[in-house]
Order: C-alpha cells, then sequence, then structure tokens
C-alpha cells in the first residue's frame, strides 16, 4: 500500500477513521507508520479529542516529546481548543500557552487566537485581553474572538468598544465581525447601538451577506421587534437556509409556534430542504411550547428523510424534546440507537433523567462515561451532582466534586451552583459556603443558590449577607433572590429585615411577580402585620391557590377564624378552586376557635362539594377541634369512621383531651390503642403515664 512512506495519505487515512469513530484502526495505522512527521502527531492528538478521549491524547502528547518532537503552533492550538471545548483544564491551556512563549510562537496568529478563546471560555477575560493587547499584528479572527469573549460574559459594552475601536483604526470590518457584535447587542438588549451596527453594515453593503442579514434578523426579532426581523427577511429576495433559520429561530423564542411551523412549510414548498439548524429550531419549539406532536411529525420526517437522523447535534435535540415530553423511553431508545454520541447527547441524556426525577438512570449514564474514559464537561458534571442530590448520595457527590476539582471544572458557575445546592440540601450549609467562597466568579445563579442554601438552613444573618453581596456586586436580585431571603426572614418573624428587603424590592423595581408577592404575604403575615399583607393582597392584580391559602393559614393561625372563613367564601366567588391546603388551614383556625359548627361545614364542604379525599392531617384536625370542645364521645367516634387506620398524632390528640377533661373511660381506651401502635416508643409510654397520674 505505500502507507509507511507516505505521510499525507497515513494523515488523511487518521482522521478519516477518527471522524468514523473508529479510533483503534486510526492507531493501527499510526502504529504501523515508521517514521511520524509532525502532521502525523497532530493528526492524532486532534482526532483522540474529537472522540473525547482526553487522556489517550494527553499520554499520546507525552510519547511525541518522548519522541523527540517538540509540539508545534498547530499542537497547541488543538490543545487550547480542547481546553476551550472542557477535554481538559485550564491548568493544561496555561501549559500550553506557556510552551508556545518559550518556544517563541506567541506570534503566530491562530495560537493567540485559540488563546482568546481559550481564556474568555473559561472565564478569564482579563487574561484573554491581555494576550489580545499583547498582540502588536492583530488578525481580524483576535478582534472576533475577543469580541465574542467579551459578550460571552456578559460584558456586551466591551464588545461594542471593541467594535468601535476597530473602526476607528480602519480595520476592514468583515461579515463575522458583524454577526458577532450584533450578537453583543442582543445580549446588551442594546438595540439603539444595534440599529447604529444596521446602518454601518448597509453603508459596507454588507446588509445581503447571509450570516449578516441573520444576524439582523435574530437581534431584532429576539428583542422583541419582529417587525423589524420580518421586514429585514422579507426585503431579501434570494433566501439562504441561513435566514429561514434566523426567523424559525425568532418565533420559536417568542412563543410564535405556528409561526415557526409555517416558516418550516414555507421551506418545504420553496424546494429549500431544512438543514440539521431548522431540524433542532423545530425541535425546540416543540420542547419550550409544549407542543409535542410538532416534535413528533419532525421526528417522522425525519425518519423518511435520515440525512439528519444520525447527527449528534439532532438527536440531543429529539432526546430534549422526549424527556421534556415525559417521555423516557423514546429518549432512552433515541440515545441506545446513536452511534456518534458527543458530549452534548450525554449531557441532553442526563440532564433529561434529573428533570424527570430518574436519578438513578442518569448516575449510570455517568458511571457509563467513566468506564469509557470520556471527558466530562461542566453540564455533565453539575447534573451528575443534582442527581447525587436528590438520591441523597452524599459520598457520591463529594467524590464527584474532588473530580470536578481534579478536572479543573469546580471553578464553572453552573458546577459551583449545583455544588452549593447539594450541601445546602443535605444539610452542609458550611462546606456550602467554603465552595461558594472558592469561586473566582459568582453570577446571580450562584448567589441564588447560596441565599437559598443559608435559607433553607435557617441561617438568617447569613442570608441577608448573601443577599446584600448581590447587591454590592452591582447586580440585580431576581425573583429567586428577593423570595429565598423573605422566607428565611419569615421563618425568623424578622420584622425589620423583612421591611428592608420589601423596601429595595420597591425602590429597585424588581419585578413583584406572583412569587415575590405571596412571599411578601407570608412573611407579614408570620411577623403578625395582618394589614400589611392585606394591603398587598388587595393590590394583587392575580390571586392565585398561593395567595388566598397564605391569606387563609395567616388569618387563621392568628386568632381571626371569621375572617379567615370570609377570605375562604371571597375566594370560591372567584371562580379558584381550593385544594387540600386550604381545607387544612380553614379547620385548623376552626380547631383554634372552638368553631364546631364552621369545622363540620368546611369538612363536609370538602368531601361532598369539592370532592377532595382529606389527609391523615384533616382528620387530626377535626379530633382536635372535637376534643378541645370537650366533645370526647364525637371525637372517638370520628376517629374510629377514619377510612385508614389513625396515625400516633390523632391518639395522642385524644388522650391529651381525656386528660384534660378526666375521661378515665375512653382515655383507657385510647391508650391501649396507642400501645398496640407504638409498642416501643418511649414517647407514647410517657403519655399514658402521665394520662393515669
Amino acid at each position: 500500500m505505500g502507507l509507511q512512506s507516505d505521510p499525507f495519505i497515513a494523515s488523511s487515512l487518521i482522521s478519516l477513521y477518527f471522524k468514523c469513530h473508529s479510533p483503534l484502526d486510526a492507531h493501527q495505522v499510526f502504529a504501523q507508520l515508521q517514521h511520524r512527521d509532525s502532521t502525523i502527531w497532530n493528526s492524532m492528538l486532534n482526532g483522540y479529542f474529537q472522540c473525547s478521549r482526553p487522556h489517550k491524547a494527553l499520554f499520546l502528547l507525552r510519547e511525541m516529546q518522548l519522541s523527540g518532537f517538540k509540539p508545534d503552533g498547530h499542537s497547541l492550538t488543538i490543545l487550547l481548543k480542547a481546553t476551550s471545548d472542557g477535554h481538559l483544564s485550564l491548568d493544561h491551556g496555561k501549559q500550553a500557552h506557556a510552551s508556545g512563549v518559550t518556544n517563541g510562537l506567541e506570534v503566530d496568529p491562530y495560537l493567540v487566537t485559540a488563546l482568546i478563546d481559550m481564556y474568555s471560555k473559561c472565564g478569564d477575560t482579563v487574561r484573554a485581553f491581555k494576550v489580545f493587547n499583547g498582540s502588536f499584528d492583530k488578525s481580524i479572527s483576535m478582534w472576533n474572538a475577543m469580541i465574542v469573549g467579551f459578550y460571552r460574559h456578559n460584558m456586551w459594552e466591551r464588545s461594542l468598544e471593541l467594535f468601535a475601536q476597530m473602526r476607528f483604526e480602519h480595520f476592514v470590518v468583515e461579515s463575522a465581525t458583524v454577526s458577532s457584535v450584533l450578537m453583543a447587542c442582543l445580549i446588551g438588549e442594546a438595540a439603539d447601538f444595534g440599529q447604529r451596527v444596521h446602518c454601518c453594515v448597509v453603508k459596507m453593503g454588507l446588509e445581503l451577506h447571509p450570516y449578516v442579514s441573520s444576524s439582523l434578523v435574530v437581534m431584532y426579532g429576539k428583542l422583541g421587534f419582529v417587525d423589524d426581523a420580518e421586514r429585514v427577511f422579507y426585503g431579501i429576495t434570494y433566501k439562504r437556509i441561513e435566514l429561514w433559520n434566523a426567523i424559525a429561530s425568532v418565533y420559536t423564542s417568542r412563543g410564535l409556534v405556528y409561526k415557526a411551523l409555517d416558516v418550516y412549510n414555507q421551506m418545504r414548498l420553496n424546494g429549500i430542504l431544512p438543514d440539521s439548524i431548522t431540524v433542532t429550531n423545530m425541535l425546540s419549539a416543540s420542547s419550550l411550547t409544549g407542543f409535542w406532536e410538532l416534535g413528533r411529525r419532525i421526528h417522522g420526517d425525519l425518519i423518511k428523510r435520515p440525512v439528519f437522523l444520525n447527527m449528534a447535534v439532532v438527536q440531543s435535540s429529539l432526546i430534549t424534546m422526549y424527556m421534556k415530553s415525559g417521555t423516557l423511553e423514546s429518549a432512552t431508545a433515541l440515545f441506545a440507537s446513536t452511534k456518534d454520541r458527543d458530549l452534548v447527547t450525554w449531557g441532553s441524556m442526563i440532564v433529561g433523567c434529573c428533570q424527570n426525577q430518574n436519578f438513578d438512570q442518569a448516575l449510570d449514564l455517568f458511571n457509563q462515561m467513566r468506564a469509557e474514559e470520556l471527558s466530562l464537561d461542566a453540564t455533565i458534571i453539575a447534573s451528575t451532582v443534582a442527581a447525587c442530590t436528590g438520591l441523597e448520595f452524599l459520598e457520591l457527590g463529594c467524590q464527584i466534586h474532588c473530580h470536578a476539582i481534579k478536572i479543573g471544572t469546580n471553578d464553572d458557575q453552573l458546577v459551583g451552583s449545583a455544588l452549593i445546592d447539594m450541601y445546602s440540601k443535605l444539610g452542609l450549609p458550611q462546606l456550602a459556603g467554603r465552595t461558594f467562597s472558592f469561586l473566582p466568579y459568582k453570577n446571580l445563579v450562584v448567589l441564588n443558590s447560596m441565599v437559598s442554601g443559608y435559607s433553607r438552613n435557617g441561617l438568617l444573618d447569613e442570608t441577608v449577607s448573601t443577599f446584600s453581596e448581590i447587591t454590592g456586586l452591582g447586580l440585580v436580585p431576581d425573583q429567586i433572590s428577593v423570595t429565598s431571603v423573605l422566607a428565611s426572614v419569615s421563618s425568623f418573624a424578622a420584622l425589620e429585615k423583612g421591611k428592608m428587603i420589601h423596601g429595595y424590592q420597591v425602590r429597585n423595581g424588581i419585578l413583584c411577580d406572583n412569587l415575590v408577592e405571596n412571599a411578601l404575604l407570608d412573611m407579614y403575615m408570620k411577623c403578625g402585620c395582618l394589614n400589611y399583607a392585606q394591603i398587598i393582597f388587595e393590590k394583587m392584580q392575580i390571586r392565585n391557590i398561593i395567595s388566598w391559602n397564605t391569606m387563609i393559614s395567616g388569618y387563621g393561625s392568628h386568632g381571626h377564624c371569621t375572617k379567615a372563613i370570609e377570605l375562604f367564601e371571597e375566594m370560591e366567588k372567584s371562580e379558584i378552586l381550593p385544594d387540600d391546603t386550604t381545607f387544612l388551614s380553614l379547620l385548623s383556625s376552626c380547631s383554634h376557635s372552638g368553631s364546631i359548627e364552621e369545622g363540620h361545614k368546611i369538612f363536609e364542604s370538602m368531601n361532598v362539594r369539592y370532592r377532595i379525599v382529606p389527609k391523615m392531617e384533616h382528620y387530626a384536625n377535626m379530633v382536635d377541634l372535637l376534643a378541645r370542645a370537650g366533645k370526647l364521645n364525637e371525637a372517638y367516634s370520628f376517629t374510629l369512621r377514619i377510612p385508614t387506620e389513625p396515625d400516633e398524632s390523632i391518639w395522642l390528640c385524644l388522650l391529651s383531651a381525656c386528660r384534660n377533661y378526666r375521661c378515665l373511660e375512653i382515655g383507657e381506651v385510647v391508650a391501649d390503642k396507642l400501645l398496640k401502635l407504638k409498642p416501643k416508643e418511649s414517647g407514647s409510654y410517657l403519655q399514658v403515664l402521665k394520662f393515669y397520674g
């Protein structure tokens, strides 16, 4: 075959085998070669990363160096891209950077661009800009990489400043630059600047470029200017597939699913074959709107014309769609039939399993990835940590935390948030706090996780302090931040702190949706400020079941049974259907106020009118209502009519009432029932002794 003497053919074969996911065949070709040049080594190195086998790639790199070959600019670029893609840790990327400097390759434009991209993707925009600024001969690709690097981390203003600097320095602006700047405008919601860029585009004659026109459509549409997006779209006579995909993504993002479907149909009528992006847009529309029939129809079209069916991005979108629709069997079957599984495919399965509370399967998939020595990205690590949280597998969660540190994903905000959530929910707020403190960059998601974690563990001062940290970092708290801190304030009835949070929310115009309003109702009710709660309640535009239940429960717990019942009657008129929580609050209120007749009416209404099956808590409240009023015979008879075995709380309630009213006859029967129910429970014996004492 002449394989050993032709490195070009050998390199092409190696690349081909890796693309066909046959790393063993690629290695066999490599092993047969007597003379290996840098092209051969780089083909192998790149192939292992493409197949998500970073350990093999690093082993090969050491073998390459031992063979006397120094990594060249291409080798280092491959390593930097692998770091950007999450296959290697940031430390590996820094080592590649150092190697480039040592070997005088820091002027290589491809290497510099890869460095900027790597540092920005790893969250270190300061170092990325230092590399960019230190380059004397900046290429267009470097400018583009830095613009993208800034807006990727929400530093969109810096992206726009760089674009202005490019124009000032008379750089020739290319279509890729314009597309990146328009994406920065989208992220920063800078519609005015986007319009100015649009004017520049027209002056430069780039408005018909498919990527530029597509970016304009996306920018206008996703900022809510759908009419402007449509004007750009319909203003172009020859529409390429990119433009069709752009308008479809706009309709999808705005929830205009039928318009998105119309685009899909128009494409087919115009003889334009959908590509993988079209398909993923349609599947995304299905997932976002719950229009599952659309997703199944797209899948059916793919089966008839399977050109895209085997693409990882399409299969990932299908898996996500089926997972969100709750059809795990279809998602699992599709995943099992997938040959070309990339990180996104694995991630879609693991994330989907967690969303459907199927944590065991998520961990099985994670272990399968580890067994196959596949690289793990932040999404997969974070989802696996969430699975450990769901199953309360603290030890395994700690092991995954250690692995995240080892591969360098522990600094990722998604991973950090998942770890904080795990430690908080499993009762280790100190470890959650340590994890939080080690994160170099804290976004609102991470800070919200910490606020929620401290609140869940009853740490009021820490909750309020972390909430203050959000504002101190110049971030704007959202509904999750506010509701979490209010929940903590409610638990401690810390009225002054609650008023402070409420005042901050009003002054800074934080969206006061149902979630926040209900949290405020709960806080003021638990702090005893019933009038404040009533004022907020009356001003609410939309009152959901939680709003009504919070008010009814609040009035009931403060002894205002009549007001609680009045609210219930008002709730009935508003056509909001009560739930079991509503009746639990009402019965508890009647019990504490001794309103026997009202209690009977409410219990009957629950059963007969609303057909809500009472839970043990409802029966317990009825027994308590009768027992507190001294109607022990009626309470005992009611207990015997409970369709399931009464629990300990009901017998204890009856026994306590028998002791208070000195009813020995019923008390002895109840004591016997209690001891038979909990024969080994010391608390039961203590209560019986109190009764006889």
